[in-house]
């Protein structure tokens, strides 16, 4: 198992996972992603902020990072935090916990980047994604309605979100 950054070469297959991921939740929840930007993701390469889980050669997870998420996080967003975006499991690899990898690295990226927290949102009151994320150790904060999402993408807009938090 390894865990990069990815590259320019990974762009097609990161926007094919995102539309996979979307397909996925259209099929069992009310709310799921929009087709994201590709210039966003080229950026987010750009600035190392996008990941991949590698195993056997093969791309199974990727996600991004970020250290500042005030549009959701207002007030809390002065906490030194990683906050981590959109994991999406290559269809062919789902079902085997991956976010719990994921969570372990980020442990270790929070350390070397002086972060005190982990964190992350998903958009409503999803109960299965927070047993399953309560389950690698977050702990719920519960929900807030978003305000300011004009600069969010579309699945934010007059949203509520669940909060996730992981002390470092």
């Amino acid at each position: 198992m390894e865990i990069q950054n990815s590259t320019i070469d990974d762009l097609e297959f990161i926007l094919d996972l995102y539309r996979s991921a979307t397909a996925y939740q259209k099929e069992r929840f009310i709310v799921h992603w929009p087709e994201f930007d590709r210039d966003m993701v080229i950026n987010e390469i750009a600035e190392k902020r996008q990941w991949k889980l590698i195993i056997e050669g093969e791309i199974v997870c990727i996600w991004a990072t970020t250290f500042s998420d005030p549009l959701i996080w207002v007030d809390k967003d002065a906490d030194p935090s990683v906050y981590v975006h959109r994991i999406s499991t290559n269809p062919n690899c789902r079902g085997k916990a991956y976010v719990k990898q994921i969570v372990e690295w980020a442990k270790l990226y929070a350390i070397q980047n002086n972060k005190k927290f982990i964190r992350l949102d998903t958009v409503g009151e999803n109960q299965k994604l927070i047993q399953h994320y309560t389950s690698f150790g977050f702990n719920f904060l519960g929900l807030s309605q978003l305000t300011n999402t004009a600069d969010l993408p579309m699945h934010y807009h007059n949203a509520t979100v669940s909060l996730f938090e992981l002390s470092v």
